[in-house]
């Protein structure tokens, strides 16, 4: 008895559904990615990069998650960063900020100190300042959108 169209008939239907199986599982990841990371109760900061200066709309948060919104407003490629206390411990970071384009940088961010570092044209000519997060917090963590 000859089995090898049984495998034959087996293999077509599996590559013809096959498509309608993955298309929903990578439509699902796909979404997933459009989803925000932040919560309702995030603070909120502005970021303005220009070619010369950087400022935020706040030194100080509560502790816990925070949405820093980078808008670059500059005519150079520019980055965001969250610093530790020691201003050299990478907590958070935004990259390749273009100009006229916002990105959002969200943080959770532990209760203590911080210092934020915009790099307009991204020479490692930063600008830096103190930035607190009060209260109790959790560990840092975040994600660059």
């Amino acid at each position: 008895m000859n089995t090898s169209h049984g495998w034959v008939a087996t293999r077509a239907l599996a590559s013809r559904f096959a498509p309608a199986i993955a298309f929903p599982a990578l439509a699902a990841l796909a979404l997933a990615g459009c989803t925000s990371n932040a919560t309702d109760g995030s603070a909120k900061i502005a970021v303005t990069i220009t070619d010369d200066a950087c400022t935020l709309s706040a030194t100080d948060a509560p502790a816990g998650d925070a949405v820093f919104t980078v808008t670059n407003s500059g005519s150079k490629v520019a980055e965001f960063y969250v610093y530790g206390a020691d201003g050299t411990t990478i907590v958070a970071e935004v990259e390749n900020v273009g100009p006229g384009l916002s990105r959002d940088l969200v943080v959770t961010l532990d209760a203590g100190a911080y210092v934020t570092s915009c790099d307009p044209g991204m020479d490692g000519d930063d600008i830096r300042d103190g930035f607190t997060a009060t209260g109790d917090g959790q560990a840092a963590a975040s994600t660059g959108e």
